[in-house]
């Protein structure tokens, strides 16, 4: 059951990796166009992504799908803070930004022999882990 469990996200990670290339979602030059408002290329692409990820939940839920506590598949509503969205919202921007990767990407990029992305991976996790070691005195 456990290597069957890891081939699946083994093949999902592959198919992940070859819809982000194919897409050019990995695109150093895309992610500056999006950000420089020359392209839709990239809105397109996240648009999709939104669109699907509703979907599937809805259709989770149609089919009563439940999480792996037993519980039953559903989202969570956060209130509304814009201080702590804009502040998150902007760290995270600048971040993919001036790197030309978000999180997902980086793995791919890597996988397609862009080593350089390692310091990148390196500073993701370290910056996850300053962010829960400091998450208490932040503005929640």
């Amino acid at each position: 059951m456990k290597f069957k469990r890891l081939v699946s996200f083994f093949l999902t990670g592959i198919l992940f990796g070859i819809i982000m290339s194919k897409s050019e979602a990995i695109s150093w030059f895309r992610i500056h166009e999006m950000f420089r408002f020359e392209s839709f290329h990239m809105y397109g692409i996240i648009g999709v992504a939104v669109l699907l990820g509703v979907i599937t939940l809805k259709v989770w839920k149609l089919m009563g799908f439940r999480t792996k506590d037993g519980d039953e598949v559903r989202n969570y509503v956060m209130p509304l803070s814009p201080k702590r969205h804009l502040l998150a919202g902007t760290i995270f921007g600048l971040g993919w930004a001036l790197i030309g990767a978000c999180p997902g990407p980086i793995y791919v990029l890597l996988g397609q022999g862009f080593l350089i992305f390692i310091f990148v991976l390196i500073g993701a996790v370290a910056g996850t882990w300053i962010y829960a070691a400091i998450k208490h005195k932040l503005p929640h």
